[in-house]
């Protein structure tokens, strides 16, 4: 955390593939600025804070990126061996099995890039705090330094969630050879909340093109609600009605925000404009040129499928649904159907797409994915439901064009809804629940409907090993005893392919006690993941975190 002074010039380092409100990027460069030649108006703010949010996209988007993380270590998505590879020197099956260590390159990597998002929220602070960077109108100075509080405290909620025990760091003019101290889980809990709730009142109000992919109020006070909905997690403190309150004010804010008809509107192409989005992540393969910037096609679909969405290159296919999990979808639930792939796969023209590697009994067949995998350790091409809850547009490139969707409307609900169940009020929660619901069972609308009873009871899911190998031997543990496990399951319905399953199967108990396709509980401990060796070797005011 450096700084090179200059007198009259300061560079402020651009997202050139971010835009606000629209996909389209601005005309002016700011890549060098005169100090003193250079007033700030409001049409300049988006695309001088834009280097705040850049990390974030890198962060979750990128190739082992928190999404992946968030999501193989959990119950819904596994990276299996394939024939065309995806081992990796057995990376996504340590991630699977538990059993990572403190020295994963992806764990060091994710920890860099979110650190990175800081170091550019503090830089740019700085820059406005000194003058480098004027803004005379001091309500526009005031907005955008709560902005940037509030986007660096988001990517405080991810090092919380990941790591637990982490530095704290505000300031980007450090001296040579300074080394940040850690901080306990609960006074980073302490901060975030802090740094959000001093944030909120100078924030923007409104829901618009401006405020679109920017932390405005609502988005600040989602951000807070996951703060609260995670506390006891956290901290060991539940505060289940403060994330209420969060919830009921955005539920009554009145600017715009509900549930789109379909869930499948928040996840097209062109979804910018989806009333459902509180927060996303404005990504166009235009501009967007990080190679893995936005890739889950990519990582889901085996090469032949390139023809089923003349997508311009060759996808890799590793990623597909744990069978598990597929297998607790109601047959009449529509987020099934929108938001995987299955059965015969043809072309665009209608001409069938064949298995082209693995084993010979299958080579030469129809692609036919089928909810069979056979472990962790070995696969087919065909095995395994593929994802598409994001739509994959017809020629879409190796990246695609959605937004990210970060924070959304129908979570706010069911934040509300869970909190609600914890603190007796099951029926009340019971409503919520259905009124998500009701949108999945279009065909077969008796099914929307669910009961405080029902939530009160455990989850459908079948846990236990579910490997064809001889060791370890399967198990059936059920889900019986999951504490609200019903409402879990509906966690997972709604939110599947959102990198949020581990934060849920943590806050449930389950993420270290229940086993899985080829997973089984390897020590209470890993709900925090290792801080990196790289790390603690290079600053030794880092303790690393319990068990590791």
């Amino acid at each position: 955390m450096k700084i090179i002074k200059y007198k009259y010039l300061f560079l402020i380092v651009l997202i050139t593939h971010v835009s606000f409100g629209c996909t389209e990027l601005a005309s002016e460069s700011f890549s060098d600025i005169i100090a003193e030649q250079f007033e700030p108006t409001d049409r300049d703010v988006p695309a001088i804070i834009g280097a705040a949010y850049t990390q974030l996209r890198a962060s979750m988007l990128d190739f082992d990126g928190i999404w992946r993380y968030q999501e193989i270590t959990a119950d819904q998505v596994v990276i299996p061996a394939r024939p065309n590879g995806w081992v990796d020197g057995g990376l996504y099956r340590r991630a699977h099995e538990h059993s990572w260590t403190e020295t994963e390159n992806w764990n060091r990597n994710l920890w860099t890039r979110v650190y990175r998002g800081v170091t550019n929220c503090n830089r740019l602070i700085f820059q406005l705090e000194s003058g480098f960077l004027p803004i005379s109108d001091q309500d526009m100075y005031n907005a955008v330094i709560a902005e940037l509080r509030a986007t660096r405290a988001c990517y405080y909620y991810l090092l919380i969630d990941l790591w637990g025990n982490v530095p704290i760091e505000t300031k980007f003019d450090q001296p040579d050879g300074y080394l940040p101290t850690q901080s306990t889980r609960k006074q980073v809990y302490d901060f975030i909340i802090q740094e959000i709730t001093e944030s909120i009142p100078l924030l923007s109000k409104e829901r618009n093109q401006s405020t679109y992919a920017r932390f405005n109020e609502w988005a600040a006070r989602t951000l807070l609600a996951k703060m609260y909905l995670n506390a006891e997690v956290y901290t060991g403190t539940a505060e289940w009605q403060k994330c209420i309150e969060q919830c009921d004010l955005i539920i009554n804010s009145n600017v715009g925000y509900g549930l789109e008809p379909r869930q499948k509107n928040v996840f097209v192409t062109e979804n910018q404009n989806s009333i459902e989005i509180i927060f996303g992540l404005a990504i166009d393969a235009n501009y967007t040129n990080s190679w893995n910037a936005f890739d889950h096609h990519m990582q889901t679909l085996p090469a032949g499928l390139q023809y089923k969405y003349n997508i311009t290159q060759e996808p890799w296919g590793g990623m597909c649904a744990i069978p598990q999990f597929i297998d607790t979808f109601d047959p009449d639930d529509s987020r099934y159907h929108d938001n995987f792939i299955y059965g015969p796969q043809f072309t665009l023209a209608g001409e069938p797409i064949y298995i082209t590697v693995g084993s010979a009994e299958y080579i030469g067949k129809q692609m036919d994915f089928v909810n069979e995998v056979n472990s962790i350790a070995q696969s087919e091409q065909h095995q395994g439901i593929r994802f598409q809850k994001y739509e994959i547009g017809l020629g879409s490139s190796n990246i695609l064009n959605n937004d990210y969707v970060f924070f959304r409307y129908a979570d706010v609900l069911m934040m509300k809804a869970e909190c609600l169940l914890r603190t007796g009020r099951a029926d009340d929660a019971a409503a919520i629940v259905t009124q998500v619901r009701t949108r999945a069972f279009t065909a077969a609308p008796e099914k929307a409907k669910v009961t405080g009873e029902q939530l009160l009871a455990g989850s459908v899911y079948d846990y236990g090993i579910r490997d064809n190998r001889d060791t370890p031997e399967n198990t059936f543990e059920g889900g019986a005893d999951i504490e609200y496990g019903r409402f879990l399951d509906e966690l997972g319905w709604e939110f599947n392919q959102e990198g949020r399953r581990r934060q849920d199967l943590i806050r449930f108990g389950v993420f270290t006690t229940k086993s899985w396709f080829s997973h089984a509980p390897n020590g209470e401990y890993r709900t925090l993941f290792p801080i990196p060796r790289r790390e603690i070797d290079a600053n030794g005011n880092l303790v690393q975190n319990p068990g590791y």
